[in-house]
This record gives C-alpha cells, sequence and structure tokens, in this order.
C-alpha cells in the first residue's frame, strides 16, 4: 500500500509511473486526497472537541472548590454536549479511515524506473541465458508420460481423491520431491537464511499484510467457518511474523526460508499449459524472504537472482532471466525477475521462480519498521522469491535428463535421493 503522505506530495509522478502498468489512476488518486481531506478535516474537529472538553472538565473541579454550584452544573452541561459530539466524530474519523483504507488497497505499487512497458508475458524483457538446451530427438517423451512409465506421479488418483491440479507422487518420485526440498533448504541454509516451519493457514489480517487481499482474483482458497485463508505461498506466513513490529536498524537485514505447500485456484487456467505438472492447485515450493534497509533493498534483489541461478545450475537445468514488464507485474511488486527453465519435451520455457521488490509497499500494510540511529521510524523494504517451485522443477528434470536407460538423476542430487537413475 502506498503511503498517503507519498501521494500528497507526488500524485502527478505516481500517475505517470503507474501508466507503465497499462492503468490510468487519475480518478481513484483524486478520490484518496478527497478522502484524505475530509479524514484530516474530522480528526481536527475531534482533537478540538477534545480539547475543549478536557479543559472544561478541569474547570468544573475548580467551581466546585470555588463554591460556583451553578457555573459548575452548566459546565457539566456543556461537557455532556462536547462528549455527544466527540463520540460523532470518532464514528467519523473512523468511517473515513477505513473508507480511505479502502481506496488506498486499489493502488497498485509503484513500478520501478527499470521496468519496461509491455501488457503481457511477451513484452518481457530477456536479460541472460545460461546452458545448453538437449537434443532428445524425435522420440522424447514429455513428463507426464514418464511420470506414467516410470510410476512416479498419479494425475488420476489425484483427480478421484480430490480433483484436477492434485497429484499423488510416488516411489522414486516421492523421494524425488522430498529430495529436492531438503537440498533448497540445505542451500538456503548454508546462505544465511534461517529456517522457519510456518503455518498453512493464516488470518484475514495477514492476507492483507502482504497484499494477497482483497482477492480480485479469487485464487485464494477460504475455510470460511473459520475465516482462514490457505496460503499462495510461504512469503505469507513468514512475511507476516513481522506485522506491527518495530525493529532496531541492526536487526537488518533478516533472511527467513521456508518450505510449504502452496494453494491456488488457478481459477480460469485451462488448455496444455495446464497439462501434467505445468499448473497445480497444490505444490510445493521452498520460499526465501528478506527484510531490508532501504538503501540496500536493489543490491539484495540481485543477490537473490543470482543465488536463485546457483541452484538452477547445480541442478543443470539451462534457464533464462526475464524482467518484468509493467503489465505482467504483479499488483505489489516494483520490480520482479522471473526465472524460466528450459522443457526439452515441450520446447518451451517453464517460470520456476520470481524474485520480487515491494519496496515498502508491504511495509506499510504490515506497519512493518525499523529504527534509525535518530530513533525515528521508518518503513523497511520487503523482498521474497521462489528458491524453487517443485513442480516445473520435477517436469524439467524428468524430461531433460530421459535416456535409453533411464532417468538421469543430477550429481548434486544423488546424496538426498540415494539413487542416480530411475
Amino acid at each position: 500500500m502506498l503511503e498517503i503522505a507519498r501521494i500528497r506530495e507526488n500524485k502527478d509522478q505516481i500517475i505517470e509511473a503507474l501508466k507503465v502498468r497499462n492503468i490510468d489512476v487519475t480518478d481513484k488518486m483524486n478520490d484518496i486526497l478527497d478522502a484524505d481531506a475530509k479524514w484530516r478535516e474530522s480528526l481536527t474537529q475531534l482533537q478540538e472537541v477534545e480539547a475543549e472538553s478536557n479543559k472544561i472538565a478541569k474547570e468544573i473541579g475548580k467551581l466546585f472548590a470555588q463554591g460556583k454550584q451553578e457555573e459548575a452544573q452548566k459546565a457539566k452541561e456543556q461537557t455532556a454536549v462536547l462528549k455527544e459530539k466527540e463520540k460523532s466524530l470518532k464514528e467519523s474519523v473512523n468511517e473515513l479511515s477505513n473508507s480511505l483504507q479502502t481506496l488506498l488497497y486499489e493502488i497498485p505499487n509503484v513500478p520501478n524506473p527499470s521496468v519496461p512497458a509491455g501488457n503481457s508475458d511477451e513484452d518481457n524483457e530477456v536479460v541472460d541465458e545460461w546452458g545448453t538446451i538437449p537434443d532428445l530427438g524425435e522420440k522424447a517423451k514429455p513428463h507426464w508420460d514418464l511420470a506414467a512409465d516410470y510410476d512416479l506421479i498419479d494425475f488420476e488418483v489425484g483427480v478421484k481423491v480430490t480433483g484436477a491440479g492434485f497429484p499423488f507422487y510416488k516411489g522414486k518420485g516421492a523421494r524425488l520431491q522430498r529430495s529436492l526440498i531438503n537440498f533448497f533448504l540445505d542451500e538456503a541454509r548454508d546462505a544465511g537464511y534461517q529456517e522457519i516451519i510456518a503455518p498453512f493457514l493464516v488470518n484475514e489480517a495477514s492476507g492483507y499484510g502482504t497484499g494477497q487481499l482483497p482477492d480480485k482474483e479469487g485464487q485464494m482458497y477460504h475455510a470460511q467457518n473459520d475465516d482462514f485463508y490457505l496460503i499462495p505461498t510461504a512469503e505469507v506466513p513468514l512475511t507476516n511474523m513481522y506485522r506491527n513490529v518495530i525493529l532496531n536498524e541492526n536487526d537488518l537485514p533478516i533472511k527467513l526460508t521456508g518450505y510449504t505447500p502452496c494453494f491456488r485456484r488457478e481459477a480460469g487456467s485451462y488448455g496444455k499449459d495446464v497439462r501434467g505438472l505445468n499448473r497445480l492447485h497444490q505444490f510445493d515450493k521452498v520460499e526465501i524472504v528478506r527484510i531490508e534497509h532501504p538503501d540496500k533493498s536493489y543490491e539484495v534483489l540481485s543477490e537473490m537472482v543470482n543465488y536463485v541461478k546457483s541452484l538452477l545450475e547445480k541442478l543443470e537445468l539451462p534457464y533464462r532471466t526475464l524482467r518484468l514488464c509493467g503489465g505482467d507485474l504483479t499488483f505489489t511488486s516494483s520490480l520482479t525477475f522471473d526465472l524460466e527453465v528450459y522443457s526439452a519435451a515441450q520446447d518451451k520455457w517453464l517460470e520456476v521462480s520470481s524474485i520480487s521488490n515491494f519496496e515498502t509497499f508491504q511495509a506499510n500494510r504490515l506497519k512493518l519498521r525499523y529504527k534509525t540511529a535518530d530513533k525515528k521510524k521508518a518503513l523497511a523494504h520487503t523482498l521474497n522469491g521462489s528458491a524453487l517451485a517443485l513442480p516445473r522443477i520435477m517436469a524439467a528434470l524428468l524430461e531433460n535428463n530421459q535416456t535409453a536407460d533411464g532417468i538421469k538423476i543430477p550429481e548434486v542430487l544423488v546424496p538426498y535421493t540415494g539413487f542416480d537413475t530411475i
């Protein structure tokens, strides 16, 4: 959520910057500033009434002590009138504050100046590529066929037990999945991230804190009886650990990692792009989260991108890095880099990680601040990234490493799997 002070001071610049997202927020900005003016006016009136009421309350005691009963009684009557007015103004201030908050929730984050213009993922900017795309020949099989041939993943049983997008991993498929999780967690630990086992459900305040709510696209699963939400990523519980927290400057940086299943309705998804592991409703992911000083967050973003690249290189998966254009940027992000691996049998790139800097956007919602050296409070910057999401990593590993003798396991995973070939 953008800070209201920033909007007051930089309305025109924000409107212009958000055009990179292909939106015009001029009317919404005017509505926000109108609501802000009304809120501040009501707040000033409330403060004046409270001050007057407190002043008269102090005088009442003096009047009684001086034996001025009639004047004291009139003052009490005046106080009663002021209390009613104070009550009405408090209700108005709270109502206007909630209306202003609702309007602010509708404005996405301001893109970093380096974000390219564009309408969709087709306009994302390729930053670099690594690795050699394997030539598997015409007999190469997609991962869903390989999973069936080697009895690794059962999609049909998943449909029977739950529904489409909820596969069962079996035997060596389950061991490979678990091995990837452990490998990613160990790598994150060695890179200085503290491992956290977090809840898989969060409350509404947490959803608002990191920007998943309000859920305009209906992508979150909602447990209505308890008003809990199944997490779409570990970013939500990990970042919300610091909701309403004031850190000391020397507490920064904070580096967290966690493995969780992720739950996404993926409403509107259909066609060949959802086949097999390409798009699931439940999938496993290891996340990395950073809470940083604003002066260092973009340096840290580059560090996080390079870290995720190192994981892909150790897995020997060809990848490319994309800088997302304005039209493909998520609501909360200021700058995002996607990493995609090449799926040789499907002959296409598959996104396996998004690494983003949210600047103060989440921190403002979370009220996540730190004390500066001169004891002032400032909003921290938050960042996160997939390190890594497993389904498409699994798909690429199976497809790219298929041979006539079976599926070769990358050397770095053998100590985790206990086998080098499926």
